[in-house]
């Protein structure tokens, strides 16, 4: 057993988000991970983006040739002898070029930015389907819906921006050189205001960052408690607590409003002096070259040419200025969107995992805890300590113990959710950290105590973990479930769609559909986790009945505190502390251990309160059906359970 558990840290290859030797990382990845994370993404579409660019570069040709034109249409077609007419159609060829190409940079420009979003929102939400339960424990949900969505969104507006800016930039380079090279004294006045513009830039950069961060942060608080309203619209109903959410919603809006007003008081000191300094250039360049033509030194041709490309540089300019906000919005996004992708899975897998074995006689399904300890991460008590138990293959083995005691993180580390701390697990004699996690799932059923349905058909729901079952399997998994029946009474039967999380349906109905779902899977071992808690006494026993033919020949092993259920069983575990205290038939522990008959005593008292609170609020609201949970005799368990 050491020397298993010692080849299982060095053997496997933890899925940490990054490509396979990428260990030796740059300063640029390290300082600026988000950066790094983005030039990947640019590199897997670098054709597109260059198409973008050269496109732009066309464009920009085209646009800088339109002043040129200009000027000899003015010099040689109307002060001159030249055809005007001539000049004109080239001019407008011109900007009939630079318009084509507009709209072609723009399109490929939108199409490859398009492409990064998507492909980076699939890969976070690759990565966060497979990250470890332990992460998903502690981060919200609204968190990663606004790092998938919003932040994404920052994301792709930066870099459909990326071939305009560079096209932009070229046209800039090329009006400043045509400037210099045409009269070199104009174009050094006109310029004069660039370099302020450029420090501008620099320091609105450093201030807006932060700014863009908060308001980032802010959104995604505002995602979270909005997402917990509707999830939870039911509890907020149920208690009249609509005000009380309404007054969260209106504190995470005010803090929105607040660090926005932040972020816009810096833009507003900051822009309108990035627009005016270019516009400067452009005064003076009419007051000295006016004076220049008048004392013959220049053209109205080269004036107007002058002004038009001193014009042309003020949209570019802003253009750099707004490009400069997005990066700062897109570098916040991209540090968020790194933080996912970089966290490591604590759940790996080996290279090259082994395959459960198969057996011919269909003796399949032993379960072998040896020695498990577990403790959750944060806590210092273990849930589960030094825990042993051996089920047979085909064996129906309940599990009871009080709440916190450790019975359903059992179920949760035999699917590897968690991994054991000490010991191993082993089904049919595999340790279950040697099996890939998909053949690990696949081999273990589980139905959960708090069901979960999607907003699809119901036979969607049932085939959820075998899309390609037949309509007969998936019927065969209800009537076995005992759904068949009320099934077949909604208005499409198995095509109805049952609405978000199902609650167009009954507790139960829910209950007796996940139910079907395990049993559509085929699973080796199936684990029902509570799993009739929810379900209407009266159709329970229809339940159990239906599932002692599922049951059969097959390993089950049952979280159950009703003693109905647990007559299911052939043999009860009794976990008390994270411990195995006691273990045998039913019968045979009500007789010989007091701390299990106290157990499902208190079980009874719960479930007896709960039915009562059910009568009262069913009195109050005339709405709800009161459950009798009279499934043993309350009586009879609590005299066994006063007997020492």
């Amino acid at each position: 057993m050491i020397a298993a558990d010692l080849d299982h840290p060095d053997s496997r290859e933890p899925d940490t988000g990054e490509p396979v030797g990428s260990s030796g990382r740059s300063r640029i990845e390290v300082e600026h991970p988000g950066w790094h994370l983005l030039g990947r993404s640019l590199w897997e579409q670098r054709r597109g983006l260059a198409a973008g660019v050269g496109i732009g570069l066309l464009w920009a040709l085209g646009k800088v040739s339109v002043p040129q034109l200009t000027k000899l249409g003015i010099d040689r077609g109307i002060e001159g002898s030249g055809s005007l007419v001539f000049w004109s159609a080239l001019v407008v060829a011109a900007g009939i070029v630079a318009g084509i190409f507009t709209g072609w940079r723009r399109w490929l420009a939108f199409r490859e930015s398009r492409w990064i979003e998507t492909r980076l929102r699939e890969r976070i939400f690759d990565h966060i389907v497979r990250l470890h339960i332990g992460f998903h424990d502690v981060m919200q949900t609204g968190q990663l819906m606004s790092r998938a969505a919003s932040d994404l969104q920052q994301v792709q507006a930066f870099v459909v921006m990326i071939p305009i800016t560079l096209s932009n930039l070229a046209m800039v380079i090329a009006v400043v050189v045509l400037l210099l090279v045409s009269q070199p004294v104009l174009a050094l006045v006109a310029l004069a205001p660039l370099p302020f513009v450029s420090v501008l830039a620099s320091r609105f950069s450093r201030r807006i960052h932060p700014a863009v961060l908060a308001v980032q942060q802010e959104q995604a608080q505002l995602a979270t408690v909005v997402e917990e309203s509707v999830s939870g619209i039911r509890v907020i109903k149920g208690f009249g607590a609509e005000v009380v959410q309404s007054a969260k919603v209106r504190a995470e809006a005010e803090d929105i409003r607040r660090v926005s007003m932040d972020a816009a008081k810096i833009r507003s000191r900051f822009l309108p002096a990035l627009d005016l300094l270019p516009a400067l250039g452009l005064v003076a360049v009419l007051g000295i070259g006016g004076h220049r033509v008048m004392d013959g030194e220049m053209t109205i041709g080269d004036l107007v040419k002058f002004n038009a490309y001193i014009t042309m540089l003020i949209w570019p300019l802003r253009n750099l200025a707004m490009t400069v906000a997005l990066a700062q919005r897109a570098s916040v996004a991209l540090t968020r969107v790194h933080e996912v992708l970089s966290t490591r899975n604590e759940i790996s897998e080996l290279a090259h995992p082994k395959p459960l074995p198969h057996s011919a006689d269909g003796a399949l399904g032993r379960v072998t805890f040896d020695h498990v300890s577990f403790t959750f991460p944060g806590r210092d008590e273990p849930v589960i300590e030094d825990l042993s138990v051996n089920i047979e293959p085909g064996a129906a083995v309940a599990i009871v113990g009080a709440t916190g005691s450790g019975k359903s993180t059992l179920v949760r580390l035999l699917a590897r959710f968690y991994d054991v701390d000490e010991g191993s697990i082993r089904i049919d004699g595999v340790d279950v950290r040697d099996v890939a996690l998909a053949d690990l799932r696949g081999a273990v059923g589980i139905v959960f105590e708090d069901t979960f349905l999607f907003n699809d058909t119901v036979a969607s729901n049932i085939a959820f973990a075998r899309p390609d079952a037949s309509r007969a399997d998936i019927e065969r998994a209800a009537r076995l479930a005992g759904a068949d029946e009320f099934v077949s009474a909604l208005p499409q039967g198995y095509d109805t769609v049952i609405g978000e999380r199902g609650f167009s349906l009954s507790g139960g109905q829910r209950q007796r559909i996940a139910i079907a779902r395990a049993i559509a899977s085929n699973p080796r071992i199936l684990v029902l986790d509570d799993a009739t808690s929810a379900v209407d006494p009266s159709k329970e026993h229809e339940i159990r009945e239906a599932m002692r033919t599922v049951m059969k020949d097959r390993t089950t092993l049952i979280i159950a505190h009703r003693t109905g259920t647990i007559a299911l069983a052939e043999r009860v575990i009794f976990i008390d502390e994270g411990r195995v205290t006691a273990e045998g038939e039913h019968e045979e522990l009500m007789r010989t251990c007091e701390r299990y008959r106290q157990v499902l005593a208190a079980w009874v008292d719960r479930e007896e309160t709960e039915s009562t609170t059910m009568d009262v609020a069913g009195d109050d609201v005339g709405g709800l059906r009161t459950v009798d949970v009279g499934l043993i005799d309350h009586d009879v368990l609590r005299s066994e359970g006063d007997v020492g």
